[in-house]
């Protein structure tokens, strides 16, 4: 490897001359340098090298003794010229302190939590599942609005001790909310995974936790029953899809598959609802025209999402598809708010009034405003002229 521009070369280039060659064609300010200088540049890379080497091992935080702590006594010798010891011993990095700190942050987290718990209602998630070892483990996570934010956290992680019945998973939650002195009374609705010792009907989860907390709402997730009728009703209607894609919070291009695939099955799912949950249908059938919104421009999402990937993507390519798409939304902005939904094939199939143009002109105006200051670093990236041609 080249010692200045760190390329890495072949074995032919190891030849005596090969390497003049590359020294000379490659940096040619460097050829007068003797043979102290190169020497140098060796030293500081290795001791470059014995820095960076050891994050890359992908140990546990227990290692700080082993990467930290050697990282920084190489910094001392290199840059102060002094002996590191007596700095080393004062930084407290073994690993029961580094263990206690980590259980401090994680009580401090937990207790946050569970004093805004004592104080608003709440939608819990619970999930058994079994560990290597045989191990039963309970995990619960809470879903709940804070500054007119909806969060979701994990709440606890416990062990069942005995089985895994409906009665024990209730009992466990149970202590730990009194525990924590939070009312099991906030809780407005459970979401579980469906299992038999979950919503069972008389000695499960679902029947103690109603037989303590009036009102609570059961929502088994994915329930088997429901995706098989649903696909069935699909079928029937000879529909192209037989299910419903399910969404993630990881990036754009989930959500705008997600919007596609429940648009294009909107009327099963609306025939589907409408022997199943009536109130539920007829909110859905409210905001047919927002879903419509929002498919169409999710899909656009979808488009420059993809192309700002890839490994040949530049910051000349980044700016200019950023560019393009700015332009583009102000353009459906204008032509939206005259009544013109050329750019929004869904959109136009529904019967879209006044007040919806108006509330879908603000929402494109603050998305305009919101990709200016988010990508304004690249927006206002000057390029010189040298560097296109």
């Amino acid at each position: 490897m080249c010692l200045l521009c760190n390329k890495v070369l072949g074995n032919d280039a190891m030849k005596p001359s090969n390497l003049q060659d590359h020294l000379r064609r490659c940096h040619p300010d460097k050829t007068d340098k003797d043979l102290k200088y190169f020497q140098t540049l060796k030293e500081m890379m290795m001791v470059c090298g014995r820095l960076t080497i050891s994050p890359k091992s992908g140990k546990p935080h227990t290692i700080e003794e082993k990467l930290i702590l050697p990282a920084v006594e190489e910094v001392l010798k290199t840059v102060l010229h002094k002996p590191a010891s007596d700095i080393i011993k004062r930084i407290p990095l073994s690993h029961n302190t580094v263990e206690r700190r980590i259980d401090e942050m994680s009580s401090d987290n937990e207790s946050f939590l569970c004093n805004y718990l004592r104080t608003t209602h709440f939608s819990i998630q619970l999930d058994e599942s079994t560990l290597p070892d045989n191990a039963a483990l309970l995990l619960g996570y809470v879903r709940f609005i804070m500054n007119q934010e909806i969060y979701e956290e994990l709440l606890f992680a416990r062990t069942l001790i005995t089985d895994t019945k409906g009665e024990s998973i209730f009992q466990v939650l149970k202590d730990y909310f009194s525990e924590k002195a939070i009312p099991l009374s906030n809780i407005i609705s459970v979401a579980t995974d469906g299992a038999p010792a979950m919503v069972g009907r008389y000695r499960e989860f679902i029947s103690y936790l109603k037989q303590n907390v009036s009102g609570v709402k059961p929502n088994p997730k994915q329930r088997v029953v429901y995706t098989r009728l649903f696909a069935q009703l699909c079928e029937e209607l000879d529909e192209h899809f037989h299910q419903l894609l399910l969404h993630t919070e990881v990036r754009w291009l989930s959500k705008g598959l997600c919007l596609t695939r429940s648009f294009a099955l909107f009327e099963t799912i609306s025939e589907f609802l409408d022997t199943k949950d009536k109130i539920l249908k007829e909110n859905l059938m409210k905001r047919k025209t927002d879903i419509a919104y929002l498919t169409d421009l999710f899909t656009k999402f979808n488009m420059v999402n993809l192309q700002l990937q890839g490994d040949s993507l530049n910051l000349i390519k980044t700016k200019s598809i950023l560019s393009a798409f700015l332009a583009r939304v102000n353009l459906m902005k204008q032509n939206i708010g005259r009544g013109e939904f050329s750019q929004f094939p869904n959109l136009s199939q529904t019967s879209c009034q006044e007040d919806d143009v108006s509330t879908y002109v603000q929402h494109l105006n603050a998305r305009y405003s919101d990709f200016e200051s988010r990508f304004e670093d690249i927006l206002t990236m000057v390029i010189p002229p040298w560097i296109i041609y």
